[in-house]
């Protein structure tokens, strides 16, 4: 079987005192998300982050909201890296690196991955709002470090500006996606790992 051939999916569940998560993740799919969540503002961010990334995504996710939408929003983040992880194996093939600009009406944000084995997380982003309807824009923070954190990636989010916070954080759910799109397409030039360790 060649490296293009194989299936790059996963799935996650993920049981706590605080919430119940069901994941299903596939590199190569073809924008097809199915949410159900309890929380609406990220389910549109991941619809997004689907579509634009051409990815598979289907979760299931209860938790803890009469507190607040943290645990949710953060044990989603935790499920989709470990999905993420997981599906790209050995990552044999890989571009690795990616860097999007996404522009949303007046808001501009950067997306910038490494798929590297080695996480980091670093995020430059002031929204004029802190909220946006009942969603806490600090929980946007919150999904990107647990994601990179469990996904063991790089990634460096810029929102360079902006005047609506809705906007502002599409654009960077819209450049996630095709920032982890590119960075996972597979080159037929690179052979083997793209690293002169011989391994990621």
């Amino acid at each position: 079987m060649t490296e293009q051939a194989v299936k790059r999916e996963a799935q996650i569940q993920r049981t706590t005192n605080e919430t119940d998560i069901k994941l299903a993740f596939a590199v190569d799919g073809s924008g097809e998300a199915k949410l159900e969540t309890d929380v609406p503002f990220l389910n549109h961010m991941l619809d997004l982050f689907a579509k634009h990334g051409q990815f598979n995504l289907e979760v299931t996710a209860r938790g803890d909201i009469e507190i607040d939408d943290h645990h949710t929003v953060e044990d989603i983040g935790i499920c989709l890296g470990q999905a993420l992880y997981k599906a790209l194996g050995d990552k044999k093939g890989i571009k690795r690196y990616a860097s999007v600009f996404v522009p949303m009406d007046e808001a501009l944000a950067q997306v910038v991955i490494d798929l590297s084995n080695r996480p980091h997380f670093e995020y430059r982003a002031e929204y004029p709002s802190q909220q946006v309807g009942s969603f806490s824009t600090e929980l946007v923070q919150e999904f990107l470090w647990k994601l990179a954190l469990e996904a063991r990636m790089t990634l460096h989010v810029i929102v360079h500006y902006g005047q609506n916070t809705h906007h502002m954080i599409e654009a960077v759910f819209k450049a996630l996606g095709r920032a982890l799109d590119e960075a996972t397409t597979i080159d037929p030039r690179v052979q083997g790992v793209p690293s002169t360790k011989g391994v990621l």
